[in-house]
This record gives C-alpha cells, structure tokens and sequence, in this order.
C-alpha cells in the first residue's frame, strides 16, 4: 500500500492547527476575501488560542474546516439537545456560513498586520465598513479594482 506524500501547505495548516490547540499562538498571512474591509489579502495575521467560552459575537475567529482555515466573524454559539455549535460569517459575505461544531474553532485574531501598521481588530463594523463588505459582496468589479489597487498599493502583486 503505498501513500501520498503530504503537500507542505497541508504539514503547515496541521502544525498551526496543533500549536493552536496546545494553546499557543501563530502568525499567518490572509489571502480570502470574505473579510473585506476588514481584512485585505496579504494582512499577517496572529492568532491565539481560544476555545468557545473565550469568544464574544464580533471576535474574528479561526476555524478548522475541510482541512482549511476559516477566518470570519464570530456570530453566535448555539446550544443543541447533543452538542453545541458555533455560527460565522465573513464581513463580505450574504449569509451565515454553517453551523460548525465548537470543536473547531482553534483561535482568535489578537492582531493584523497590514504594511508597516499593527492595530487589533475592531469587534464592531462601523458603517462605512458595512457599506464596502456589501459592494465587495455583490458587485463583483468593484472587489475586483479595490483588490487590484490594494495589491498594487502594498506591493502584493510582486511577492513570491
């Protein structure tokens, strides 16, 4: 029986999603674009362990999910008769994503790093934000000339 190597993106996402559940804390970068304005591809993220009892609606959040990371907005955690679930969305997204079980949820994200500025995020959407996640989220040549004006701005689009 032979096996597959293992890709070195997928040795990455298991050794960040153990150092999370050992409660350590990792920095990566963002590439998605659920997150807009929130969160721009090429952010440096760190993240910190946290479990279900530790996040507040409005905390951006990292889950383990089809052996991918999720970063999106902690919305609610439900109570079910057999198990307890967590809802998120992405800032620029149109619905909820599904409900996951809580035992995904690895972290919180503690900073973002954009350029040469840290700053923590903000568990509130000001208005204006809310504006641009619902142009990032329908119309889709908006998204696409504020992405390529942000790569270009941050020198995104030269990076290996």
């Amino acid at each position: 029986m032979s096996t597959m190597p293992l890709s070195r993106a997928s040795l990455k996402l298991d050794l960040a999603a153990e150092v999370l559940r050992c409660g350590g804390t990792v920095r990566l970068r963002a590439w998605g674009a659920s997150m807009l304005p929130s969160i721009w591809p090429g952010d440096r993220l760190t993240i910190e362990s946290a479990n279900l009892e530790q996040v507040v609606p409005g905390d951006i959040v990292v889950i383990l999910q089809e052996s991918r990371f999720i970063i999106h907005r902690f919305v609610r955690m439900e109570e079910h008769s057999d198990r307890t679930t967590c809802l998120t969305r992405g800032d620029a997204m149109p619905h909820d994503d599904p409900s996951t079980s809580a035992s995904t949820l690895l972290g919180r994200v503690t900073s973002i790093c954009r350029a040469k500025r840290t700053f923590s995020p903000s568990r509130q959407v000001s208005s204006i934000a809310r504006v641009f996640a619902w142009l990032f989220c329908h119309w889709d040549r908006f998204r696409s000339v504020y992405l390529r004006a942000h790569a270009f701005f941050y020198g995104l689009d030269q990076e290996a």
